[in-house]
């Protein structure tokens, strides 16, 4: 592959890569900035919410009570059920009369298959509401499920991309066992093709839930690596928000909170799960993430997390906390003064000029994942894979995500061999 791709020196550090001085197409790449423009000039017009705020999960049966919602469907996976995390909801439920079903098979990149079980579940079950509980994967689902009973003819793959929904779907209360998808606020859920191996987002206003539950409580128990895989879920949130061209002053406050969040709390409630202060602050921290992702977007982290979680079942924090640092390093000076911006923030390391500033900010991320055993490339991806992985980025990310540097398929290529340290099964 060497020599395939343009290699150029990111400044950051003096080590190669394929994105400084990206070389996209002019025409497209000017398509691709005028589109970002547009929309984010559309951004104040359109109906971007934030959800209601509950502090506890037995809250939930309350509202319903209030409501007359006298049925409620569960969307959950298999390791929430196990640890009973639900029951004190279960309960509330059962004492207000109100009957909860619970759809517990959903997989970490939930697929068409999950939403449709789920769906069939709530027709038969006549319910009226909808609650997401446990990380990013049974809350787009629950979403899913929800856009499905809303457009009932209009299957999955149809309402891939932007606003194919528009219309309300059944109240959806979410509840995050994690604190990084920030799913809780945000427009998307990724669906995974189980055939196709094509892991898609489906944005539209009215999958963002109508109520946020944020019980620390439920996040006590995590296991140690999902702590800091999710941590840094929305560091990347938060991060490539804050780097793309289309922030505001209200998403670039939103990001910052985050970052300072996740720098002074996460390592706090990896090594303490049961730190409750830790534990409620990097729910914050995910929820100010996900408001600002949601109205500012993301970039190529994400692009490329989902085409490894679609192609390999690589679970999506874990594939952004990875590849985060080496699209940063890529990038070099068209995202040096915010990262150095953050990096003084959150008073990470000596900060003489921006460009200094903005390495150190990397590095601590690198310092984050490594104290937290998060690996520092991806392993297992096959070079064959690459070139349809890096077409799916593409579409995904382009002309959508108002990334620091335009990048194409080709170009894309060449970050999964970054990603992967060279080290993969070539010709596999």
């Amino acid at each position: 592959m060497k020599g395939s791709f343009p290699m150029n020196t990111g400044i950051l550090d003096g080590k190669s890569h394929p994105m400084e001085g990206a070389c996209m197409n002019p025409a497209r790449a000017a398509y691709c900035r005028t589109f970002q423009k547009a929309f984010r000039a559309a951004l104040p017009a359109l109906p971007y919410r934030e959800p209601e705020i509950l502090t506890d999960m037995e809250r939930i049966s309350d509202v319903c009570s209030e409501k007359g919602y006298r049925g409620v469907l569960v969307v959950t996976d298999p390791g929430i059920a196990e640890l009973g995390l639900m029951e004190p909801m279960l309960r509330s439920f059962e004492d207000a009369g109100i009957e909860a079903v619970v759809y517990a098979d959903t997989v970490a990149n939930p697929t068409i298959a999950n939403v449709e079980a789920a769906r069939e579940l709530y027709l038969d079950n006549r319910c009226q509401a909808i609650v997401g509980f446990g990380g990013g994967s049974a809350m787009d689902c629950a979403k899913a499920v929800g856009a499905r009973i809303a457009k009932p003819r209009q299957k999955i793959p149809q309402m891939r991309g932007l606003l194919k929904i528009l219309v309300p779907i059944p109240p959806l209360f979410a509840v995050p066992t994690t604190a990084g998808t920030g799913s809780e606020v945000t427009v998307a859920a990724v669906i995974t093709d189980s055939e196709t191996h094509y892991k898609y987002p489906i944005n539209d206003f009215c999958l963002i839930p109508k109520y946020a539950v944020h019980d620390a409580r439920v996040t006590f128990s995590l296991p140690k690596h999902i702590t800091s895989t999710t941590g840094m879920d929305a560091l990347t949130h938060a991060v490539e928000a804050y780097i793309g061209h289309s922030t505001s002053a209200y998403t670039r406050e939103k990001s910052e909170t985050a970052v300072k969040l996740i720098h002074d709390h996460l390592l706090r409630a990896y090594e303490d799960g049961h730190d409750e202060e830790a534990r409620a602050k990097m729910l914050y921290a995910s929820y100010c993430a996900g408001i600002a992702f949601t109205q500012s977007y993301v970039g190529y982290v994400h692009g490329v997390a989902h085409s490894l979680g679609g192609q390999y079942g690589i679970p999506h924090g874990l594939a952004n906390a990875i590849i985060l640092p080496h699209f940063l390093r890529a990038y070099g000076k068209a995202c040096a003064p915010q990262l150095a911006r953050l990096a003084r923030i959150c008073g990470i390391g000596p900060q003489a000029t921006d460009t200094i500033a903005a390495a150190n900010f990397i590095d601590w991320i690198d310092d984050m994942n490594r104290r937290m055993d998060i690996p520092r490339y991806v392993e297992g991806i096959k070079e064959a894979d690459i070139p349809l992985m890096a077409a799916h980025a593409d579409a995904e990310s382009n002309p959508l995500y108002p990334v620091p540097v335009e990048m194409d398929a080709r170009e894309l290529a060449g970050m999964y061999y970054v990603v992967a340290g060279k080290r993969m099964g070539f010709g596999a």
